[in-house]
């Protein structure tokens, strides 16, 4: 499916079971960490102390599982199609996160999408549930992988 793509519900329907998409790869320097520090104030210094975090067994600094989790929306951005006449959608939460592995300073990670279902609650608004899976770049474990819900409100 192109990227940016707009489809109609019952396209969106048909894709329930399916990959939806898998997003481009994106950096996480130290200094994306650092900042999310900053904006979270968790300072802690596996994430922001590369000459202490090297002494531990992760070998060195690693992202915020949080950063990883909120760089998701992003990578759904690339993917995911909108459905016509689409006036907003909201992120409405998580039914399942885990964080399966660390990701490193330096690591490029990107987003796997595939759409679980597609239901209308009512007359425009749809809920959509995705298994996401965030890749590393190199890596044969997943950073992440999570059960993620879009609240969709269409006009008539």
């Amino acid at each position: 499916m192109q990227r940016g793509a707009t489809i109609e519900l019952g396209q969106m329907k048909a894709l329930v079971g399916h990959e939806v998409g898998i997003s481009d790869w994106m950096a996480i320097p130290q200094s994306r960490i650092d900042k999310f520090a900053d904006v979270i104030d968790d300072h802690q210094f596996i994430h922001v102390d590369p000459i202490a975090a090297a002494r531990t067994p992760l070998g060195g600094t690693i992202a915020h599982g949080f950063l990883t989790l909120s760089l998701m929306s992003q990578m759904s951005y690339q993917v995911v199609p909108k459905i016509a006449n689409q006036t907003m959608s909201i992120n409405y939460g998580f039914d399942k996160v885990r964080f399966l592995a660390p990701v490193p300073a330096g690591a490029e990670v990107r987003g796997r999408f595939t759409l679980v279902s597609a239901d209308e609650r009512k007359p425009g608004e749809i809920l959509l549930r995705f298994a996401a899976t965030v890749e590393m770049r190199g890596s044969d474990k997943p950073a992440l992988a999570a059960e993620w819900l879009a609240l969709i409100a269409v006009s008539a």
